[in-house]
Order: structure tokens, then sequence, then C-alpha cells
């Protein structure tokens, strides 16, 4: 479909080191080829993670602007000692919990064009997504506070409740709203990939959602596992360690690690929905998903074809006596390329 004439990829990091430190510097490589196989696994989700390492810390900070009403309530909870304040501060957390959901649906997708290596301008798609997925993303993030506040108050109840009573029923009840905070979580990490990837209702995302949180369990479990890891390492940090140091993870919070754990929730969770919703869809219509399809087919014409990783490398001309292999001296004009 097109051609590069120029190409970083035509270097290679051998060659070019070999630039730097070694008298090789005008030897080009083979380049690298435009359809290589991609890593799997672990090592294609660090090659991502590499790669897009400033722009985690970019789209986190968008991310953030969307918990400066948390920031803004406590501030306004504790300096403004009167019920104003307090109006006030519910009326920020208010406000949280409408944009939390369009916020993290506008993350998402741009996690997920970074998992899929489409380009991305981060602030325009980031803004875009948020006004195009506000009404579903919304009702998400406002059920997702209300269901967090349900379950913060059941940790505060119901142990005191079990403590004052001795009755057996609430740790059934304990245990019931524990399982359902569980699977809630599980199904976020569907439901705003899902949001920003296909056109389903939201009745139907819903009920994908919680069918692929337990269809994919043992990916979930991992996904699990991970976020526990690094949470549990933020916690500890900030109970163990000097608060002079602890203090530093909470001034990073604005650029990780919100990100590098949505990361891992989008790329451990959208080849789930291909395999069992996207995929299924174009497979009923005898078609191809357009993102597992070839960029270039076999029927399309092409004008430049690209050669990297089939090239011969290219070995520099002897050079004798300060002069090139054609006995030419090209004193004062620079390498002429033929």
């Amino acid at each position: 479909m097109y051609a590069a004439f120029f190409t970083e990829s035509s270097l290679k990091k051998g060659s070019l080191s070999m630039g730097l430190f070694g008298n090789h510097y005008e030897r080009a490589g083979s380049g690298i080829a435009k359809n290589a196989p991609k890593k799997k696994g672990i090592f294609r989700f660090f090659e991502i993670f590499g790669r897009k390492f400033w722009k985690l810390f970019e789209l986190n900070l968008l991310y953030f602007l969307s918990f400066l009403p948390v920031i803004g309530a406590v501030a306004l909870f504790f300096a403004v000692d009167s019920q104003l304040g307090t109006i006030l501060a519910a009326a920020c957390l208010v406000l949280f919990a409408v944009i939390i959901g369009p916020a993290t649906a506008a993350h998402t997708k741009i996690l997920k064009n970074f998992i899929m290596e489409k380009p991305t301008f981060l602030a325009h798609e980031f803004f875009h997504t948020f006004r195009t997925e506000f009404k579903h993303a919304c009702i998400v993030g406002v059920l997702d506070c209300v269901l967090a506040c349900c379950i913060s108050a059941a940790f505060y109840v119901y142990p005191r409740l079990i403590e004052q009573t001795g009755s057996k029923m609430f740790y059934v009840l304990f245990a019931i709203t524990l399982s359902i905070g569980v699977i809630a979580l599980l199904m976020n990490f569907y439901i705003f990939p899902m949001l920003v990837s296909t056109n389903l209702s939201l009745k139907n995302v819903l009920k994908n959602s919680l069918a692929l949180s337990v269809v994919a369990l043992k990916t979930n479990i991992i996904t699990i596992l991970v976020l526990a890891a690094v949470i549990a390492v933020y916690v500890l940090v900030l109970m163990f360690v000097n608060i002079r140091y602890s203090m530093i993870l909470l001034f990073l919070l604005p650029v990780m690690p919100a990100s590098w754990l949505g990361l891992v929730i989008t790329f451990q969770s959208y080849p789930v929905i291909q395999k069992y919703i996207i995929n299924p869809y174009y497979e009923q219509r005898g078609e191809v998903n357009p993102e597992l399809a070839q960029t270039v087919t076999d029927e399309e014409e092409t004008v430049f074809e690209d050669r990297g990783g089939e090239e011969k490398p290219i070995e520099p001309a002897k050079k004798s006596g300060g002069k090139s292999s054609g006995g030419r001296s090209h004193k004062g004009k620079g390498k002429i390329i033929s």
C-alpha cells in the first residue's frame, strides 16, 4: 500500500551499535519484516509496555483529572467546618460518580488501541470517547460508585453487628455482599472494553460481562492477582516505609499506576471479548473480524512492496589510500548515495 524510503527499521540494533563503536558505520542491515510474527503472552505485554511507556504516563495524567472532584471533596470536608462544606463535598462526590464512567471508557479505548497497535492521538481520542460513550458509561460509573459505597458500608456494619449479636446470619449476609463485589469487579474487566468496541445495548453488555466473568475465570484470577500485588506493594510501602519516602508514591499517583493496571486488565480481557463476542458475530455473517484481517490482501494491487527482512545487507566499500573503490575522491562533498 505504501513504501517508506527511509525508515528507522532499516537499522538493526546490532548494526547501529557497530556504527557508533566500530568501523562498520556504513553497513546497513536487512531491515525488519512488516509482517514479522508478533510476540505472545507476557513477552508481547512487556513489548507494548516498553513501547508505550511514556504515553502511559500521559494517559494516566488525563485519567487522573476525573479524580479531582474526590480530592476537592476531601479538602472541602476538612477545610470548611460547616454544613455548607459538607454539601459542597457531597456535590463533588456526585460529580465524580457522573464522570468516572465516561473517563474510564475513554481510558480503556486508548489502552485497547495500544494493544491493537493502532495510531492514537491521545488527548483527542480521550475526550472524543468521553463524549460519545457518556450515556452508557455514566450509568455504569454511577452503579459502580453506589455498589462501592454499599460494600464499604458492609465492611463497617456487619462486623459490628456480628460482635454485638453473635448471629451467624450476618456472616451469610456479609459473604453474599463480598461475592457480589467480586463479581462486579470481574464484570468491570469486560464492561468498558465492550462499550468502546461494540454497538451492543447496555443490557447485553452487562449480560455478556457477567457470562465472561465466569467463562474466563482463569484469566480473571490472573488479572486479580496482578492487581492485588501492585496494590499490596503500595499499601505496604505507605504503612512500613519512612513517610518521607512513602509519600513519593502518593505524589506519583497522577502519572502511575492506573494506566499500568488498566493495560494489564485490557490486555487480559480484550482477547476474551474478541474470542467470545466479536469473532462469532463476523463468523455468522461469513466475514473476518477486521481487527484480525491482514492489512494487505492478495487481491489488492500494491505499488510498492515492503521488503524489510528480505534485503541483503549492504557491505561498505573497501577503502585504500583514502580513496573509494571506484578510485574517485569526493572531497568536501560528503557521502554520495547512488
